[in-house]
């Protein structure tokens, strides 16, 4: 599932945005597609011209009826009335989105046994210290069974001695969950963590759940800013 609203803060109508010949959200939907993990991949939004998109160039999309304060919101209504176990939900951003790392994520659920992990999440490391800092970039901090203990826009752990060794993970915007784990979400109200930070993972966190992270080391780039839109033609190149 991947969510597309078509207003955003920082950078409004940037699923739009042309990215080599092809708007954003098209090039992250035919990604998704072309790792053939999936028995259905569809594009959830708000919007009536990303809607026409996708289906004029034969996509599956859903147009959400509510109005909803986070992606993994769609996506709870979008899956309600599906017959699915699990969903994985794709940032709309996320047109470098890679197979090996969807593949480690699905793992987390296949090995699963007694079907204890509601929730599952990418992260990759990152030691550049802009990137760290920068508010755009939400990090995560986990336990020894990489379980995760918070995510924040600021700099986590605190670098008061950057020669202790920790290292600092970027969260990548890929969420994998439980159906039971995404009707919950939907109905347990937003609290201030989650409202201060605006990172929707918060939620669960804040309410007790648990978010297994696996490590990925293929970084790519989310569309958050015209400069990251800029940096990814280069990169499509």
């Amino acid at each position: 599932m991947i969510p597309a609203r078509y207003q955003a803060s920082r950078f409004p109508a940037k699923l739009m945005q042309d990215l080599q010949g092809k708007p954003v959200i098209l090039r992250t939907y035919e990604a998704v597609l072309a790792t053939n993990l999936f028995d259905d991949v569809v594009v959830v939004t708000d919007s009536e011209v990303i809607h026409a998109l996708i289906k004029e160039n034969g996509g599956n999309v859903m147009m959400s009826k509510g109005t909803h304060e986070s992606g993994s919101d769609r996506i709870a209504e979008a899956v309600a009335s599906l017959d699915v176990d699990i969903a994985i939900n794709v940032q709309g951003d996320e047109p470098f989105i890679d197979k090996v790392s969807l593949e480690r994520i699905i793992a987390v659920f296949k090995n699963d046994k007694d079907k204890e992990i509601d929730l599952a999440s990418l992260m990759t490391p990152i030691t550049d210290w802009d990137e760290i800092s920068n508010p755009n970039t939400v990090k995560v901090i986990v336990d020894d069974n990489n379980f995760a203990l918070y995510f924040s826009r600021a700099p986590i752990p605190y670098p008061r001695d950057k020669n202790a060794g920790a290292t600092y993970y970027k969260h990548k915007g890929i969420y994998a969950f439980r159906k039971r784990a995404l009707a919950d979400f939907q109905k347990l109200p937003m609290l201030p963590l989650e409202a201060t930070e605006k990172i929707e993972a918060i939620r669960f966190l804040e309410y007790g759940r648990k978010i297994k992270m696996v490590e990925t080391h293929v970084t790519g780039i989310e569309i958050d800013t015209p400069e990251d839109l800029e940096r990814a033609k280069k990169a499509w190149k």
